[in-house]
């Protein structure tokens, strides 16, 4: 007979493995010698997903881990550490929030706990802050969770436009953290990974679906990180969304369907062509097959047409 002490103990450990393993999970894939992603489906967050439609990673040196994106509960957080604890033992240093998204940054405190020091652009923190608490409520009505989810403190390590920081794993293992400006949010951080030529470009880059433009984005500035991506020596690229590749195997999904909008909606603009009308004569046919298409192809036209009409005066 097992006492009833020892009894409670195992089944508060069996509870506690049940919510980490609840997410389901798949097991990281290996990008390259040092990377890792967990890559997610294409649907919306709900209770069946428990919000994994987006693609995370970490990076595992000689001496240390860090985590890109610690994902959208602290409960995913856990299962991710989970996974991470399979294949090192080596304690998790950092964590990068790539943007201000919930999805991005709300399992931050699992990490932190671990001891890991939290990454993040200084316009994304300032969201962070303002907006933590509707973040957080709209994860307990979408997850249908008891109760809302802690909002995590503020990042422990800021990087301003412009900037850039270095971070070491050991055994030459370095991460590059740059500063990308405003793209699908504002504050964007790309990390790039050395010696496996590897970039996490967060939502910059989007493949297999519809990439969504937000009150928050700018087309001209993401157009533009595009274009400075390209310039890395990177061999794999770990989209935000979409199954890791090469940085050339999403050019018609986010870098050909942004520039075809910008030219489209600044035309239209100088020739006084209201935003209805640019919206229809869009033709934006050769991206309809990508998933969730019917959900953002209007709303995306829309804010285009209104960026570029700000962007005008």
């Amino acid at each position: 007979m097992i006492p009833k002490l020892y009894r409670h103990i195992l089944l508060g450990l069996a509870l506690g493995l049940a919510t980490l393993t609840a997410h389901a999970l798949p097991q990281p894939r290996q990008i390259s010698p040092h990377t890792w992603a967990w890559v997610g489906p294409y649907e919306a967050p709900d209770k069946a997903n428990q919000g994994f439609r987006m693609n995370l990673g970490f990076v595992i040196g000689s001496e240390a881990v860090a985590v890109i994106d610690s994902g959208y509960t602290p409960d995913m957080a856990r299962a991710m550490l989970q996974q991470i604890r399979a294949r090192t033992p080596l304690p998790v240093r950092y964590v990068i929030n790539t943007n201000s998204q919930p999805h991005r940054f709300m399992g931050n405190e699992a990490f932190r706990q671990a001891g890991a020091r939290i990454v993040a652009a200084t316009e994304a923190a300032e969201r962070m802050h303002n907006e933590g608490v509707a973040f957080a409520t709209g994860i307990a009505r979408i997850l249908e969770l008891p109760a809302a989810p802690p909002v995590p403190e503020a990042p422990d390590l800021l990087i301003d436009t412009g900037g850039s920081e270095t971070l070491e794993l050991g055994g030459g293992v370095t991460l590059s953290v740059e500063h990308y400006g405003r793209t699908h949010t504002r504050g964007t951080l790309v990390v790039y990974v050395e010696p496996d030529q590897t970039v996490y470009t967060g939502d910059i880059v989007y493949g297999g679906r519809l990439l969504a433009i937000l009150p928050d984005s700018h087309v001209g500035d993401w157009i533009a990180a595009f274009e400075r991506l390209q310039t890395l020596r990177a061999k794999q690229c770990v989209p935000g969304h979409g199954t890791p590749g090469s940085l050339a195997d999403f050019e018609h999904a986010t870098y050909a369907y942004l520039s075809a909008l910008k030219t489209h909606m600044d035309q239209a603009v100088e020739n006084g062509t209201g935003v209805a009308d640019a919206m229809a004569d869009f033709d934006a046919q050769p991206w309809r097959e990508l998933a969730n298409f019917d959900e953002l192809a209007g709303r995306n036209a829309s804010l285009a047409y209104l960026e570029r009409e700000a962007e005008s005066f």
